[in-house]
Formats: structure tokens, sequence, C-alpha cells
């Protein structure tokens, strides 16, 4: 019986996967829950196999006396001298416990215990083998369908793909084959839940790590991506090589890489696009596959935009039901309103723009309007990446001026502030900020005492025409007498005497 059971339990193993330590453990359970339902202990019981682990073993430990009072823990003499001719009262001896002698009810017992345990080893090592999995994508056949619920089999275990995770282009029917994102791992009192997810952002991201290897090796990397589940997705991508287009290289010769993305989500809208520091390009690239003329930021702080394209392009730049421009607000974090060019002429905004075009062009500084505050502040740049002002406010570098003044040399010795970093702020810091002198810049001494050394022979010799100085009171040349008055005492006397 022992070996049979273990050759079932063995079995067990190979199909469920159960590590085979805790096998042996619930075989040893087994044989213990049925030797204390019969006895009411296991003390001094122990359970043995075989070499090669065909046969199972149960052995007691039991003290030998003339009057049995615990049957578990004690054996009469006559009994003990048919195992050993030699034993003696007060003696021990180990003993085989033949199995057979166990009754139906302690048998049964000792299979409710075991079945308890093999499903506690057996939700352990699932939960153990799929909690590291979450995150990543696993393949899995269609079994059946419960209230809209999906379960999946995943072959050790089953899955499950509930309805608000499903897309809702997508039908199945028995034996397809279903391709998802574990989502989740959930363990309880009866069993463990593997949370199945085709709508998660993270299933669109997996399917181009599989398809682009420049994604799986972090060549190109996905700054974000954003989804309506069955109808759109956008997912904004770049790359800190110049030779490599991140766009492109997702999209695929003739857009192979990205119709098996496609063809996997059941042919669900996908739109790739560049990011970009500059909130204006990423928002034009955002509205894609629209044209957009012009992008007009209406209000820094609170992220509002306004993007203008062509009557023709109005619809495709808002979607159907207004999709596309909803999912590029999220995916630039902007409230973008879509204009047409007639639209736009007939807003306040479009007077300001061509009066500063106006100004622009004329020169009218009558005309202008007062200049916007003054941004003297790193961190008051527009699209300066939060970690690059953290990693120069940490270093005592907050104000402009004081970046402007530190060289390239030095400011690269920032721990983890690049020479792209550099390029950066001083790119931005040129589009935002206009860069003057306070100070008229002032003669040097060299040219001070060139202007003096020039006045000293502004002046020539009234008699003979040779150059002559202020302090001379001759001529060298000569030797007629000098005089030098100011021009404005002549005058002031001359002025007194026609009086």
């Amino acid at each position: 019986m022992a070996s049979e059971l273990a050759e079932a339990i063995r079995v067990f193993e190979e199909a469920k996967g159960i590590p085979h330590d805790l096998v042996i453990k619930t075989i040893e359970g087994f044989m213990l829950a049925a030797y204390k339902k019969k006895y009411g202990t296991t003390e001094g019981v122990e359970v043995k196999f075989n070499e090669d682990e065909s046969e199972v073993i149960l052995q007691v430990k039991k003290k030998i006396v003339d009057d049995v009072i615990d049957e578990g823990t004690e054996i009469d003499i006559e009994d003990a001298l048919k195992y050993d001719d030699n034993c003696e009262i007060g003696d021990e001896l180990i003993i085989d416990i033949d199995p057979k002698t166990f009754d139906r009810m302690e048998v049964q017992s000792a299979k409710q215990h075991a079945k308890q345990k093999i499903r506690e080893i057996k939700d352990d090592t699932l939960y153990t083998e799929y909690i590291d999995k979450v995150g990543e994508m696993i393949v899995g056949y269609y079994q059946r369908e419960h209230n809209g619920n999906i379960f999946v089999d995943l072959g050790k275990t089953e899955g499950i793909l509930p309805k608000r995770y499903q897309s809702p282009r997508e039908t199945y029917k028995a034996n397809d084959r279903i391709k998802a994102l574990i989502y989740e791992v959930e363990k309880n009192e009866s069993n463990v839940n593997i949370i199945l997810s085709r709508t998660h952002t993270d299933f669109v991201k997996k399917l181009f790590e599989l398809e682009v290897p420049e994604i799986a090796d972090k060549t190109i990397e996905i700054f974000k991506i954003v989804r309506e589940p069955g109808y759109r997705v956008k997912m904004a991508v770049f790359t800190h090589r110049d030779d490599i287009d991140p766009v492109g290289a997702c999209v695929g010769l003739k857009g192979a890489r990205i119709q098996s993305v496609v063809r996997e989500m059941e042919g669900e809208k996908i739109d790739v696009l560049k990011y970009d520091t500059d909130p204006k390009v990423y928002i034009k690239n955002a509205l894609s596959p629209a044209e957009v003329l012009e992008v007009y930021i209406l209000d820094q702080a609170k992220r509002q935009a306004l993007a203008v394209v062509n009557e023709s392009q109005l619809s495709l730049a808002i979607g159907k039901q207004g999709l596309n421009v909803r999912l590029a607000n999220r995916l630039v974090d902007w409230n973008i309103d879509v204009k047409t060019e007639e639209q736009f002429q007939e807003m306040d905004i479009y007077a300001d723009v061509k009066k500063k075009l106006d100004n622009l062009f004329t020169g009218d500084e009558t005309q202008a309007e007062e200049p916007d505050e003054e941004i003297t502040k790193i961190s008051e740049l527009p699209g300066i990446p939060e970690k690059i002002v953290n990693l120069l406010t940490a270093n005592d570098i907050v104000d402009i001026e004081t970046f402007l003044s530190l060289s390239e040399k030095k400011l690269l010795e920032i721990e983890g502030f690049t020479k792209e970093d550099f390029q950066l702020v001083n790119s931005i810091i040129e589009d935002n900020v206009e860069i003057v002198d306070d100070m008229e810049p002032e003669e040097s001494d060299s040219e001070a005492e060139d202007d003096e050394f020039e006045d000293e022979y502004e002046y020539e010799c009234p008699e003979c025409g040779k150059p002559i100085t202020a302090d001379m009171t001759c001529c060298p040349n000569c030797g007629v007498e000098l005089s030098f008055e100011d021009e404005d005492e002549e005058d002031a006397e001359e002025d007194s005497e026609e009086k």
C-alpha cells in the first residue's frame, strides 16, 4: 500500500511540478497522520524509504512492558519476544508497522491530511514561481469562459483573463492561443489566482520589445505609452544615438515590425512618434497622424496649449469622438485645444501674435508689449528636465548667470552631468533668455593714453604751421610767442566788449 501511494504521489509530482523533497514530506505526513488517528500519538514514529524510494516503511520505537497501557508507545513482552527472543521488560524495541493494519477511517483521515498538504505545497510553489514573473509575457490556451472571464491553460496551472482586461475587439474560441501579460498574482486560503491582461500599456511595451531588438537592448527607449484598448495606442520613443531613427526602427522595413504588433492586437491602431524636450515639438508630434501648422503655449504654469491645423486636418487631429486629441493630452500631459486657421484668427491670441510680428518687422517699440518677467533661475527655464535642475542645485548652481560663468570643463566635473545635458541647458538658455551686458565697455588705459596723446598735438603754430601743445609758451620751430585761451572764455570776453 505504501509503495503504491509513493508511486501515485510521484506521478502527481511530475504532473504538477511539485519539488521532490516536498513530495517526500507529504508521504511522511500521510503515514504519520494515519498512525496518529489510530494510536493518538506520533512519539517515537519514523517514516523511512528504501534506497530507490520504491517502498515506504513506518517504524515505531516502543517500550517493552508487562501490561500495556499506551499501545502507541508500549508493547507487551509476549509480543516483543516474537520480534526478538533476547528482549526483556524495560527494553526498547523498534518494530515495523504494516499500513494494512490501519482501518478505513484512519486511511481516509490520512488522505485528507495529504490532500491538504499537497494543496498548500502546490499553492506555495505556484505563488513563488509566478510572483517573480509579474510584468512578463506568457502564452496559454483558451480553456473555458465564465461570466465573461476567460480561463487560460498555462500548463502547470490556469490563469484568469478578466473581462475588464480584454480588448473589446477580441473574441476567442476553444484552444485559441492567447498571449497576455501577467498583471497580478493573488494568494488566498483556497488557491492562487494568476491575473492576466491584454489591455495594460505594458502589454504593448512587451510586444515591441519582442519585435524591436533596439528597444530590448535599451538603444531605443520608450518615454511613455497611452492607450484606449481596442482603438488606438500612442507611444513616444527616443534615443541618445544620432545615427538611429527611433520611429523608423519601431516601424521596421515596410512596416514589418509594427504590423506584427498590430496583428497581435487584432488591428488596433498604433501611432509611434518621437519624444522631444521642446513641448511645442512634442505636442505637434503627439497629434499625429494629423499635420499641425503651429503650436502656441497659452499658459506654461497650467500647461495649456493651442494647436493650429488646416481645415482638412481638423477631424484627423481631434479623432473620432475626440480620441486622438484625448490620447495626445495624456501623452504630453498638456491640455491641448485644436483650432483651424480661421478659428485661430478670430481669437484674441491671434491679434496678440500679429501685433508682435508687426512690431518685430517694423521696429515700432512704442507698440511693443511690456516684456515678460525676466528668467533668472535655471529651474524657471521652460522644458528643463528636473534631473538636471536637481544636479545643478546640489552643486550650488541655481542662477543662469552662475551657470554661464562656469566653463564646460568645470560643469562636466559634476557627477551625473553629461555633455548632452550641458548642450541641452545652453540651447534652452539661448532660446528663452536674452543675454545683455549691463555696463558699457570701459576704455583701457592704453586707449585713454592714446586719446590724451592725440589731444596734445591737435594744435598748430599760427606762424609756421608746425604742431604745438597747450603747455608751450613759444613755438619750438619759429620762436613766436604762444598764448592759449579757452574758447568759452574768449566768447564771453567778446560778448562783454560788444555790450
